[in-house]
């Protein structure tokens, strides 16, 4: 035992800590726990980016598309981060586990080892050797998993189309140039095309607007709101700034996810998804609209042939399910159902003549006369329009809701052709989807310049050329494109003066301002709800004011003016009143009260002042045009 003596207590050692004679317990409950490394504070739960690449070993240019095809994103975390972390960036852990276990990076490092062998095949000088291990030994991915991981449901990734479609819609509208090849844009051409020709078959466009960034349309499908930027059809400059790799990252995983939307939605017309189409190109660089024609004549086709073969199925099942009956009774079935198709064909074909030829008479002089022409055609233009109606939601197979119906009847029997001028794409995805019919000025246009079915002549010159003028000038309406959209987005036809060519158009509204909300109504949207709601449109007659202001007498105007005092005297007294309630009402509220008060009534008063510097500008434009009027008639 040494020197140590029984009963005495054991020296401690200088080296040793003044709490070292606490329990372990005790020193738990004083000290707390040790805790490991990266197991609390900003450690536990974000990973700094570089970090990150010495754990996955991988260059950053790849982590980075990782992360865009992953849906993972650069996290802040809460609260001050240390002195010297600022400025750092950071994911989360979570994040990074997730990606560390990803096939996707098992591929890239395969390539990366692949491209080792290239490299020293070229540095042999064997450059054909490498162009053969590159075109055939390259290791290849998908990411059909990542989009079934990203959206689970179909309804997400619907709702999560507006980025997909905007950057498709714009590698379709620009040039080979820099790292964009021309398998890019020619495949973003084919998604564009094939997703306005579903648009335009089923009637989903609902909203269009022309900015300076674009055109804006909204289209609604399957219950979700879908909205996207159509590029104008100029040529596009390619700035130095823009990092186009990162964009055709973006584009590799959107044109996937598209991809999958569209075969979900053909595939719930009964088609096959891709449709077979040879010719992808367009007649010019940014243009979609042939990519447009061309589908949709696929479409047609593909549908009418899916339901013809769908007939000849059910027509073979059922044959071989009657060969045991007698071939009497099923020849005189087939006679029978035939005979009624017929009919049928034919009744539906006269709905348009029958339902045009019946007229409401609405004067009472002849209600003796017609009160049996009266009792039958009433029934019967209502049961004719009821097929009609049928007859428009059931497009080849198709069954439309209503609202898509009174989408597809509003341009319904029109039949527009584009000058040359005219932007194709969008103009003419907006008249199929609204029912019409378009022709343009191309050998691949199934109506000509000289159709005598059309109706409508859209020009965008400041005058219409006169051989046009002497051929048609009875025949068709000539129009400046924006009374399609107008139309389109008030779901009313509008008078073609305002359009006509050479004519000033009025103000091209947005269909997505509230007007009640902002508290201020647009001059043209209130005329063109006076003309839904059929009233009389009024006009300034400035004349007829100037000669009863003359006519009006002395003592008449002194009694305007005393009424008038008087009316603004009770209006200042209720100003007063209102304001001394209003001090009383503050007085008793509390502190936080009171300035949620006070910020509810700035944002009042500045959306106040906003409408009234528009009436301002109104008022301005209106006096104006009220002098040139004058003017001219001088």
């Amino acid at each position: 035992m040494g020197n140590r003596i029984k009963g005495k207590v054991k020296k401690k050692s200088i080296k040793a800590a003044k709490h070292s004679g606490m329990g372990s317990k005790r020193k738990l409950s004083r000290m707390g726990k040790n805790q490991g490394k990266n197991l609390s504070g900003l450690d536990a739960t974000f990973i700094g980016r570089s970090k990150v690449l010495r754990k996955l070993q991988i260059s950053l240019k790849d982590f980075r598309r990782l992360c865009i095809l992953k849906g993972v994103y650069p996290r802040e975390p809460r609260g001050r981060a240390p002195s010297n972390r600022k400025g750092q960036t950071y994911y989360h852990r979570k994040d990074m586990m997730a990606i560390a276990h990803e096939p996707v990076l098992h591929k890239f490092r395969e390539f990366a080892s692949f491209m080792k062998h290239v490299r020293k095949a070229a540095g042999r000088n064997e450059k054909d050797e490498a162009k053969r291990m590159h075109a055939t030994e390259a290791p290849t991915y998908t990411l059909h998993h990542l989009v079934r991981e990203r959206y689970p449901r179909f309804d997400d990734a619907l709702n999560d189309l507006d980025d997909a479609l905007t950057l498709v819609f714009l590698f379709a509208a620009l040039p080979c140039e820099k790292d964009i090849r021309s398998k890019v844009v020619n495949k973003a051409k084919s998604l564009a095309g094939s997703w306005a020709a579903y648009c335009a078959t089923t009637s989903s466009i609902t909203k269009s607007f022309v900015s300076v960034k674009g055109v804006y349309v909204e289209a609604y499908i399957n219950q979700s709101t879908l909205r996207w930027i159509v590029p104008h059809s100029f040529t596009q400059t390619m700035p130095d700034e823009v990092d186009y790799k990162v964009m055709l990252t973006f584009f590799e995983f959107h044109e996937t996810l598209l991809s999958f939307v569209l075969f979900k939605l053909y595939n719930q017309l009964g088609l096959r998804y891709p449709l077979p189409i040879t010719d992808v190109g367009g007649e010019g660089t940014g243009n979609t609209s042939t990519v447009i024609a061309t589908n949709l004549n696929a479409m047609k086709s593909a549908m009418s042939g899916t339901t013809s073969s769908v007939i000849d199925s059910i027509n073979k099942r059922e044959r071989s399910t009657k060969k045991d009956n007698d071939d009497k009774d099923d020849n005189v079935q087939n006679k029978e159902q035939q005979h009624t198709s017929k009919k049928a064909r034919k009744l539906m074909s006269t709905v348009g003549a029958a339902l045009t030829n019946i007229k409401e008479d609405d004067d009472n002089n002849g209600e003796d006369e017609d009160d049996e022409n009266v009792e039958v055609a009433g029934p019967l233009k209502a049961a004719l329009e009821s097929m009609e109606d049928e007859n428009l939601r059931e497009v080849s197979g198709l069954v439309l809701d209503e609202e898509a119906t009174k989408r597809k009847r509003l341009f319904a029997g029109f039949t527009f052709f584009l000058s040359r001028e005219i932007p194709r794409g969008y103009i003419e995805l907006v008249c199929l989807s609204y029912g019409g019919r378009v022709g343009w000025e191309s050998s691949d246009s199934s109506i000509t310049a000289s159709d005598p079915s059309i109706t409508h002549h859209i020009v965008d010159r400041p005058k219409v050329p006169k051989d046009l003028l002497s051929k048609f000038a009875n025949k068709r309406e000539f129009i400046q494109p924006q009374w399609i959209l107008d139309c389109a987005n008030f779901m009313f036809l509008l008078p073609v003066s305002r359009y006509s060519i050479g004519a000033e158009l009025p103000p091209h509204l947005s269909p997505w301002v509230d007007d009640e909300e902002e508290g201020y109504k647009p001059a043209y949207a209130e005329e063109i709800e006076r003309l839904k709601n059929g009233d009389p449109l009024v006009e300034d007659d400035d004349e007829d004011d100037e000669v009863d202001k003359k006519n009006v007498s002395d003592d008449d105007d002194d009694d305007d003016v005393d009424e008038v005092v008087v009316e603004e005297k009770a209006k200042k007294a209720e100003i007063e009143s209102a304001k001394e309630s209003e001090a009383m009402a503050k007085v008793m509220m509390s502190r936080k009260a009171t300035r949620l008060y006070n910020r509810m009534q700035h944002g009042i008063a500045q959306k106040q002042s906003n409408v009234d510097e528009l009436r301002k500008r109104r008022r301005e434009i209106e006096e104006q045009k009220k002098d040139t009027l004058k003017k001219s008639k001088k």
